[in-house]
């Protein structure tokens, strides 16, 4: 019988000297590789939210190339909608920062097809709830 698993991957903190939220959205990329070590038909299903102050770390043009010499969080965004992750923002959160749904990455001028989703805490919360395993960044 196969078996999907929910891996849920959980942003809360600033990127601020620190590679939380790269290392939130690499590891749910990378939890999509595992398939050769699943039996057939099994699946992992990853998807990564941003809640709390973990949601400053979804603004459009970030500058970290140009001043830091790294990639950036944006970039890593971009990247795991490539991949097709499922990624969440939290919208009670983006408003009491004052950040705009407009300025949530993109990816679809590099041919992905999935986009960041803003929604409201409690689907968040359901996608928390579902989850076989919960990891906090």
């Amino acid at each position: 019988m196969a078996k999907t698993t929910k891996m849920a991957f959980l942003v809360q903190r600033l990127g601020y000297k620190s590679e939380n939220p790269k290392l939130a959205l690499t590891h749910a990329i990378a939890s999509q590789t595992v398939d050769i070590y699943l039996e057939d038909g099994d699946a992992v299903v990853p998807v990564v939210a941003f809640v709390g102050e973990g949601v400053l770390n979804c603004k459009n043009n970030q500058k970290a190339m140009e001043t830091y010499g790294i990639t950036s969080t944006e970039n890593h965004l971009q990247n795991a909608l490539l991949c097709d992750l499922k990624i969440l923002v939290c919208k009670e959160d983006l408003a009491r920062f004052g950040v705009a749904e407009a300025d949530m990455p993109d990816a679809s001028a590099m041919g992905a097809d999935t986009t960041v989703q803003v929604v409201p805490w409690e689907t968040i919360h359901a996608e928390l709830k579902g989850a076989d395993h919960l990891l906090f960044f």
